[in-house]
């Protein structure tokens, strides 16, 4: 089973349409979403839903009014300032409290205890494309990270039960936690960027980051006839850091097209941009079939 992600150092960058456009060049993979804090790969392979889980994140404290004595030794302890309210009518601000378990474990009459925090909900859907495992954190919903570990995790169970050999996921940008746990034990990353300044500082950071897990790492330039100087600029960057370009996507009305209609830009015509991704797509098969890029 081979595990094909890819990310961009910024948002906006089109990664998300490359994806869905890999996602019908590819041979029935697994797609993962793990843009938790944003997904829209939905958006473009028109899921349908088959189950829905509540994600566990963590824990929250809760008061037990009957239990508590009012020693009020919680809130003393409490460096988040999550226990709230004066004398008899103490409770816990859900926003404030981090579930560290001081308050608990200190409390006299044993009063405090720990329950289950629902961050968001994850969901497993078909599509024409096959299987789609993604997620919705809701808002300063925390464990992003875990929430993508669980993610791919499922994912690689239902490409073992239905003998698919292929995961394609869709990670976050930046290099954050869920970025972190979106590439790690993946056999190539496609890092997609734009030729602009920002484009190129976020390129480099997260291709170190790859290079800090030694991920066989390619970089395509989305748009790359905008500022050509910039797209040479970022493939000489990405060589210099050890990553090797995977092709350019030119500038293309055809994409805003396509996601007007819902569709990958690669069903909606083969030429432009579509061919673009097309050969992109065939440097990164080959890279993640033999564990290694061509530089």
């Amino acid at each position: 089973m081979r595990q094909i992600v890819v990310v961009s150092g910024k948002g906006g960058t089109g990664k998300t349409s490359v994806v869905a456009s890999f996602a019908a060049l590819a041979e029935r993979p697994v797609l993962v979403d793990c843009d938790v804090d944003a997904a829209d790969l939905h958006l473009v392979v028109q899921p349908t839903l088959v189950s829905r889980q509540d994600f566990i994140g963590g824990v929250r404290a809760a008061i037990d009014p009957e239990r508590c004595n009012d020693c009020g030794e919680c809130a003393e302890l409490c460096r988040f300032g999550a226990i709230v309210g004066p004398a008899g009518e103490r409770r816990i601000d859900p926003m404030a409290c981090e579930g560290c378990g001081v308050c608990a474990w200190f409390c006299p009459a044993a009063a405090i205890d720990l329950v289950d925090r629902v961050d968001g909900e994850w969901y497993l859907s078909e599509t024409r494309f096959g299987p789609l495992v993604h997620a919705r954190l809701r808002p300063a919903g925390e464990s992003s990270g875990k929430l993508v570990s669980l993610l791919r995790d499922r994912a690689r169970s239902i490409a073992a039960a239905r003998a698919l050999d292929t995961v394609l996921v869709d990670g976050s940008p930046g290099i954050g936690c869920p970025v972190i746990a979106s590439v790690t034990g993946a056999d190539v990353v496609l890092v997609v960027t734009e030729p602009t300044l920002s484009g190129l500082h976020d390129l480099e950071r997260v291709v170190c980051l790859t290079r800090h897990f030694g991920i066989p790492t390619l970089v395509a330039v989305n748009r790359w006839d905008v500022n050509e100087e910039n797209t040479r600029r970022i493939e000489d960057t990405a060589t210099r850091l050890g990553a090797a370009p995977a092709g350019r996507i030119r500038l293309d009305p055809a994409v805003t097209e396509a996601q007007i209609e819902g569709l990958p830009v690669v069903e909606l015509t083969g030429n432009g941009a579509a061919g673009d991704i097309e050969r992109v797509w065939r440097r990164v098969d080959w890279s993640s079939s033999v564990g290694r890029v061509l530089r």
